[in-house]
């Protein structure tokens, strides 16, 4: 992981961590790697846990917890949490995968979330995520390269240029390759992309399978201000935590509050499973963490009644095309530095006391930020922040890296603010609150 005090660095590893990370699954397994090589000790839900110092992760399906322990934490000590999410708006893979028609051999996908759906037409795409099998192992599988939505050609459809409509069902079946669907397995096909393991596609029990773009990202503009990938929302905040996280697990500081990353699954369809941040995942890790600590049930709510969350999620920057769809007076920029997400009816979970958090912890770490809020006429969306405040009952404000082109195969933000991100997380991480 490159130090915190590189913009170019951070943006290059940004790029890095995307690439390794197709589906949710693959998001946590790179984190997990990342996080082991810099110490931390991944430990298992259904053993025992020793208490006290120490860098420690759990990853339970597709969400991953990790959190640093400092010398001195005792039973009251309050935890700084950073929230994300590894899960994006794509297609998901549907039982009997393997169809087509008139020559071709598709994929059954259903649509996860609230993509964009043109933005994916004419990409090339690939499958990833975890085939279970009838023993209950896991496999990560990743294709690569394989599939796409073709578009129908305009010689065929003359009207389409004033508006594109896409029928989920009839026009979202991707094209994988030539021949007969009874002659073809799709699961057959992931079985072989299983690296370090022979999978036989007739023990597969089940998958957790989804599209994801495979073109590479980039870093471009007049002056390489601007940096394009695919699911920058949410792995830009998911990234920026890991690396804040592990910077400070270097030198936690005696005393300081107990540093926390929750990356939660299925934020985008929302958030009610067992690794969403509406299911047990995070309070049953601080429980636990408490626990080792030798907390009474009081202390442990003292614990949480000292704890703040930063529920870091992407936001919207001013579209230059679209400049009405925006408030008229709060038109975030990239590179303007990160989002202070505000909605008056707690879409987002900021309130005064969050925003001066905010303010505060940015002024100490050198960085700008930005205040969005939505146009009156255009509700915004929300986030993991306030089902955690509700949940839990701890202090939490919204904020996230602005961006253009959300919820597209492809999204765009700018070069600084994933940096500026991390680096206001890890002076988050180190803050009594």
């Amino acid at each position: 992981m490159p130090s915190l005090a590189s913009a170019a660095d951070h943006i290059q590893d940004l790029g890095a961590y995307v690439s390794a990370s197709p589906s949710s699954f693959h998001a946590v397994h790179e984190a997990g790697r990342r996080l082991e090589e810099a110490g931390f000790v991944r430990l298992d839900e259904l053993q025992p846990w020793e208490g006290g110092p120490g860098q420690y992760f759990i990853i339970r399906d597709g969400a991953l917890i990790a959190w640093v322990v400092p010398e001195g934490a005792g039973p009251a000590t309050g935890f700084n949490i950073l929230g994300a999410h590894t899960d994006s708006p794509t297609f998901k893979l549907k039982p009997k995968p393997t169809t087509g028609a008139h020559g071709w051999l598709q994929a059954g996908v259903e649509v996860y979330g609230g993509p964009l759906l043109n933005s994916w037409l004419d990409r090339e795409l690939q499958l990833a995520g975890r085939l279970v099998m009838l023993d209950g192992t896991e496999h990560l599988t990743a294709t690569g390269p394989m599939l796409r939505f073709p578009q129908l050609a305009i010689h065929l459809d003359r009207t389409v240029n004033d508006g594109l409509t896409l029928d989920k069902q009839r026009h979202m079946n991707p094209v994988w390759g030539l021949g007969n669907p009874a002659d073809a397995d799709l699961l057959a096909v992931l079985a072989s992309h299983v690296s370090g393991a022979s999978v036989d596609p007739a023990h597969i029990g089940g998958y957790d399978v989804v599209m994801a773009d495979t073109q590479a990202p980039s870093v471009f503009g007049g002056n390489s201000e601007f940096f394009a990938s695919g699911r920058l929302d949410n792995l830009s905040s998911t990234h920026a935590g890991l690396a804040a996280l592990t910077a400070h697990a270097s030198a936690p500081g005696t005393g300081s509050p107990i540093a926390v990353l929750a990356a939660f699954d299925h934020e985008e369809i929302g958030s009610n499973s067992r690794s969403g941040a509406c299911g047990p995942i995070l309070e049953d890790v601080l429980v636990r963490i408490s626990d080792g600590l030798g907390a009474t049930v009081s202390q442990r709510r003292q614990a949480l009644a000292a704890s703040f969350c930063v529920s870091a999620d992407a936001g919207h920057a001013v579209h230059p095309n679209y400049a009405e769809r925006h408030d008229p007076a709060n038109h975030p920029v990239l590179n303007g530095g990160p989002l202070l997400k505000i909605n008056a009816n707690q879409r987002y979970a900021t309130d005064a006391s969050g925003a001066a958090l905010w303010a505060r912890l940015c002024a100490e770490a050198g960085v700008p930020y930005q205040e969005f809020v939505s146009n009156n006429a255009i509700p915004c969306g929300s986030t993991i922040g306030p089902l955690t405040a509700t949940r839990l009952g701890i202090r939490t404000v919204d904020v996230g890296v602005p961006l253009l082109s959300m919820h597209s195969a492809r999204e765009l933000c700018g070069v600084k603010d994933p940096w500026r991100l991390a680096a206001v997380t890890a002076q988050f991480f180190r803050t009594a609150v």
